[in-house]
């Protein structure tokens, strides 16, 4: 029995995309318009938050901790406290006094103080921010700066204009909780 007849199947017919492509030129297609596709998403990713950030008192200049900073599945940013930075007469392992809630008398290392930050344009914000040294928590929102090295972070209470503004430095993962200044 023979096979039926089916175009492009039998020598010497014409393929059914015969004609309809220069050579190469679809996949050279495809990749430009991934590469256009993906590029926001990939700048996006070089722009994230996330990763180990060292905070700096504001008053002696001098380092105070490391916070991670993280995104979770649904886009969500939050923070938390993994190192401080003491004086040598410091308790080594404070905890929040001031807090309240079912933060009060917790322990700052590991406690979770930014919250609820979301993707918006450049920056990250519409979320909350904790400062365990006074137990206050304002409104925050948080910038990628200098190529990733830098991240402003500007919290306030209201409307931004009025409020205060930190920058964190790139900082790696911490290998220890507690470094005592000299």
């Amino acid at each position: 029995m023979q096979p039926a007849h089916l175009p492009g199947c039998l020598p010497g017919d014409r393929p059914w995309h015969a004609g309809r492509f220069r050579a190469g030129v679809p996949v050279r297609s495809l990749l430009l318009s991934a590469a256009l596709l993906l590029a926001p998403v990939l700048a996006r990713a070089a722009d994230s938050p996330d990763g180990y950030w060292k905070t700096i008192d504001d008053e002696t200049g001098r380092p105070k901790s490391v916070v991670q900073i993280w995104t979770d599945p649904k886009g969500v940013v939050y923070g938390k406290s993994v190192k401080l930075y003491r004086e040598p007469d410091e308790e080594a392992d404070p905890v929040c006094d001031d807090c309240e809630g079912p933060l009060r008398n917790k322990r700052i290392i590991g406690m979770q103080i930014i919250q609820g930050l979301s993707a918006d344009g450049d920056e990250w914000g519409g979320g909350t921010i904790l400062d365990p040294g006074n137990g206050e928590t304002c409104k925050c929102y948080v910038e990628v700066e200098d190529g990733g090295k830098k991240l402003k972070v500007r919290g306030y209470i209201g409307y931004s204009i009025i409020g205060r503004t930190q920058y964190w430095y790139q900082a790696p993962k911490p290998t220890d909780k507690v470094e005592y200044l000299k």
